[in-house]
């Protein structure tokens, strides 16, 4: 039995038989292998390297191989369509990177005109005696209709192409390219330094700035090439110069020595067809000549060439209007033809007048756009979102108050005085204080002030901006005529006193201040009172990324393994809350990652951390003789306070009853006043377990006392004990 192969389209299967006897239909027949080498041919034909490849080989094939008359009418024809396409594909470009296989393309059009000059030679001079078809019928027709029969004609237009092709266009087209490349080069730094300029001022993104650097990577690579192509141009005006002169000589040479023709048959016979194949060769070496000038002038032009050229020959209607003029004059001149020049004035002068009237439009268009931009804006309504906008830190000052901001710079200009005292806070306290927005109210009295803390009263006064706030420092009241009032700050008794009596209540030994003063005072004590509540995540954040980098290493270590942004702003606070500075914010991260050990609780790690800052809490509280005064609580409330502890390790309370509370702050009252009577400002020192609760007693009531543990004394500070409770 033989079987059919998929190929095999003329044998069919013999019919096999069925399993019950019955023949069965023959079996359809596969593919052929003609339709599957049809495909693949193709498919080759649709592959555009492959297509390119071939077109380069066969003008390879040309140089070498001869070629009948009507296949080199055919390639003729291609040549100047060829050339005619260049052309084309040259004017309608927005940009010259669009045609930036211009240098690829002139070489292979190049090359396919030498080829053709060479087989057109071929024939020429073996066929030429034959008659000017020898050639065929391209060469034929450009000899017979432009030299008209006449080789000197012939010769003469074939030497103004050549002139016109190598000396005109083709000289200033390289020239152009080389200057063009050259400068390309030279600015190229300038141009990259631009982009990075751009990219770093976030005017352009990464994608922008690397597709605009591609570009000008191709601009210069093409203006490069550009500069070697100009010399295939040249170099083929030459060769056909050279060529055009060899044929002729060979061309007479064999016509008089071989084919026995006289000289002057020979001489028409082979000049004709050798013009006519210059010819044809120069006319599409002419038009890719022309098409390498316009592209390389075409740099600055942005858009195709004809809207470029009306657009800016046009602009102009002064130019149209004396081209229009010149055209009249002329026509005007004995023996010219009237009618050319008049029509070209009339429609020079017409294009004057149409482009004066859209400039005049323009200008009027650009007059009310400039009038729209300028003319005052319609107030646009606030969003409601600003409504939710709070002022951390505010000043709301009566009509009577303004004079306080608006003079001229001074010492005792309110403005100058805050933002020294943000300064001041600054490096007192380690924190840089929000900027204070100052208003005027006119619901509250005109002398009036408030300070609002997140949009919270936070405190209030009145001042007098034309008299000053004389004070007794011993808190007596002054004996100078004025109105008494109490000192907005500290609640002393002060008055208010004429300029012309400043200078004797100096002499009588009372502090005099003027208004600025007394306000930026109160805003300075109520800033320290409240700062750890204007200590905000994006602040501590801000603290930590400004550290030093060789304290960097310890942020990484500790944030978020062992505590977070947020729990580091509660410690933060905690300090702040009892006037701790955190200045110097290292070894308050030290202590907090050595604290982090043994807790999780911010108060419990604020504790350590003081421990930590003793140095700086007892240098902070020294008093003039460089001795720290304290008030020791005595072993009795130091009992007291231990065993009024409930509960465990973080979550301890302190449960005293309200009777032991009244005598503690009874004593602790008694005990301040009277080391104030010594002239002392002590602290209160206490043990570590119990002072976080000490602290939360005492505060209620003396804000400003200062309660310290045994744990936070340095061991070199001086110690005073003044009373003990």
């Amino acid at each position: 039995m033989t079987d059919v192969t998929a190929g095999d389209v003329s044998a069919q299967a013999p019919a096999q038989p069925s399993a019950s006897g019955e023949v069965g239909k023959p079996r359809a027949a596969g593919p052929s292998a003609g339709m599957i080498t049809l495909s693949r041919i193709i498919d080759t034909l649709r592959r555009g390297d492959l297509l390119l490849a071939a077109g380069v080989m066969t003008i390879l094939v040309l140089l070498i191989l001869p070629m009948p008359a009507m296949m080199l009418d055919v390639f003729l024809a291609i040549s100047i369509i060829f050339s005619v396409l260049i052309l084309m594909t040259a004017l309608f470009i927005q940009t010259p990177l669009e045609f930036s296989a211009f240098p690829t393309v002139l070489l292979i059009a190049t090359m396919l005109r030498l080829a053709l000059n060479l087989a057109s030679t071929r024939l020429i001079l073996a066929n030429g005696h034959e008659g000017t078809d020898a050639a065929g019928s391209v060469i034929q027709a450009f000899g017979s209709f432009v030299m008209r029969g006449n080789f000197v004609i012939g010769m003469i237009v074939f030497a103004i192409l050549v002139i016109v092709n190598f000396i005109v266009i083709t000289k200033g087209s390289g020239r152009i390219a080389e200057v063009a490349a050259r400068f390309t080069l030279d600015a190229m730094p300038g141009k990259q330094m631009a982009i990075d300029a751009d990219l770093s001022a976030g005017l352009i993104d990464e994608g922008q700035a690397r597709e605009r650097r591609k570009n000008l990577e191709d601009e210069s690579a093409f203006f490069g090439a550009m500069d070697g192509a100009s010399k295939f141009v040249r170099g083929d005006a030459i060769a056909g110069l050279l060529i055009t002169f060899i044929n002729i000589v060979g061309g007479i040479i064999i016509g008089v020595a071989q084919q026995d023709l006289s000289l002057a048959d020979a001489s028409q016979a082979y000049t004709l067809l050798t013009v006519g194949d210059g010819l044809v060769s120069q006319i599409p070496a002419l038009i890719v000549s022309t098409a390498a000038g316009m592209l390389v002038s075409k740099a600055g032009v942005t858009g195709a060439a004809d809207k470029a050229l009306v657009a800016q020959l046009s602009g102009y209607p002064k130019a149209l209007g004396v081209s229009s003029f010149v055209m009249v004059v002329m026509a005007a001149l004995p023996g010219m033809p009237v009618i050319p020049f008049l029509t070209l004035a009339a429609g020079a002068g017409y294009m004057a007048y149409v482009s004066d009237r859209k400039n005049r439009v323009q200008e009027a268009e650009k007059v009310v756009a400039e009038a729209k931009a300028q003319a005052p804006a319609e107030p646009a309504e606030p969003p409601i979102s600003e409504v939710l906008k709070m002022d951390d830190l505010r000043i709301e000052l009566g009509y009577g108050l303004l004079p306080l901001i608006n003079k001229a710079d001074g010492p005792d200009r309110l403005t100058d005085q805050i933002k020294a005292l943000r300064r001041q806070l600054a490096a007192e306290l380690g924190v840089v204080m929000p900027p204070v927005r100052i208003l005027d109210n006119v619901q509250i009295e005109a002398n009036d002030y408030i300070i609002k803390i997140k949009e919270v009263e936070a405190g209030r006064g009145i001042v007098y901006p034309n008299l000053y706030m004389a004070m007794d420092p011993m808190g007596k009241q002054i004996d100078l005529p004025g109105a008494h009032t109490t000192e907005p700050t500290f609640g002393l008794p002060a008055t208010w006193i004429e300029a012309s009596l400043r200078e004797e209540a100096s002499i009588k030994g009372y502090t005099v201040v003027d208004p600025s003063t007394v306000m930026s005072t109160h805003l300075t004590e109520t800033l320290r009172a409240n700062v750890s509540d204007l200590l905000s995540y994006a602040d501590v954040q801000k603290l930590l990324s400004e550290l030093p980098k060789e304290q960097g290493k310890l942020v990484e270590d500790i944030v978020p393994g062992q505590i977070t942004v947020s729990g580091i702003q509660r410690v933060l606070q905690a300090l702040l809350a009892e006037r701790v500075s955190i200045r110097d914010l290292p070894s308050i991260l030290e202590g907090i990652a050595e604290a982090t050990g043994f807790t999780r609780s911010p108060q419990s790690i604020a504790e350590h951390v003081r421990t930590r800052l003793a140095r700086q809490i007892c240098a902070q509280y020294l008093a003039p003789g460089g001795y720290l005064p304290l008030i020791a609580l005595s072993p009795k409330w130091e009992q007291e306070f231990g065993e009024a502890l409930v509960g465990e390790g973080d979550n301890r309370q302190l449960a005293m009853a309200p009777s032991k509370l009244q005598e503690f702050v009874v004593a602790v009252r008694d005990a301040f006043e009277e080391a104030a009577r010594m002239g002392e400002v002590p602290v209160l020192l206490t043990s570590p377990p119990i002072r976080p609760f000490v602290r939360s007693i005492v505060e209620r009531f003396r804000s400003h006392t200062t309660v310290m543990s045994q744990s936070e004394i340095h061991p070199r500070a001086r110690l005073k004990t003044v009373a003990s409770i």
